[in-house]
């Protein structure tokens, strides 16, 4: 699963030259619950909109549940899963704007987060759900990436423990976003969720910086 991305920039937004710039703030990475922009498409519009990254944000988990992570929806079940299953039938469908996404490779026998991206190093936008929420300030929006197996892509099979499903965001091509968000049926939309041509692909290494810990030094703390 992916649980953290580069979203892209303003700068990166002539790629998604349909939609506006985002007129609000956002992290140059994102992980769960992390404020991020879509794409979306509304009566004609093309619509650029703030929404946290995961289907069912922490805070509107019930207390006493076990907490549980929506970051990704498996195309397989996105049909059959109450976490996903109102968006997807009613294709309320989004584009996800990004740089590149993250992954583990445990091919040195750890865990090393990988960046992967375009090889023209263009954005990308990835396939994805949206809903929305009331809050206390008003209606906010939430996303999910689509994944499917990955098993035997040259390149996303690299990635996730050993054993274990492997499994790749969907990458849509320029030429797809109008038509992804104006899917008229279910089936239409799953024609899109296919994997992207590793060789159009490019990855490295791009481990997360160690936490910097605060040691006494003296009258004052320092970072390491």
């Amino acid at each position: 699963m992916c649980a953290n991305y580069d979203p892209a920039a303003e700068i990166d937004f002539e790629a998604f030259s349909q939609f506006p710039k985002p007129n609000f703030d956002y992290p140059v990475e994102t992980w769960k619950d992390y404020l991020a922009p879509i794409l979306r498409a509304n009566a004609g519009d093309c619509l650029t909109e703030p929404a946290t990254f995961g289907m069912v944000p922490r805070a509107h988990i019930p207390a006493g549940v076990k907490l549980f992570d929506t970051m990704n929806a498996r195309a397989e079940l996105v049909g059959e899963k109450r976490s996903f299953s109102g968006p997807w039938k009613k294709l309320q469908l989004c584009l996800i704007p990004c740089r590149s996404f993250h992954e583990p490779s445990y091919e040195t026998g750890s865990a090393v987060r990988w960046r992967i991206g375009l090889a023209s190093g263009e954005p990308l936008a990835i396939a994805g759900l949206w809903r929305e929420w009331l809050e206390p300030e008003g209606v906010a929006l939430s996303f999910t990436m689509l994944t499917v197996n990955s098993d035997d892509h040259a390149l996303m099979r690299r990635f996730h423990k050993p054993g274990a499903e492997k499994r790749s965001v969907v990458i849509l091509r320029p030429e797809q976003y109008d038509d992804w968000l104006s899917c008229r049926s279910t089936d239409e939309a799953r024609s899109f969720l296919n994997l992207y041509p590793s060789h159009e692909m490019t990855s490295a290494p791009a481990p997360i910086p160690p936490r910097r810990k605060k040691v006494d030094s003296g009258d004052t703390d320092t970072l390491l």
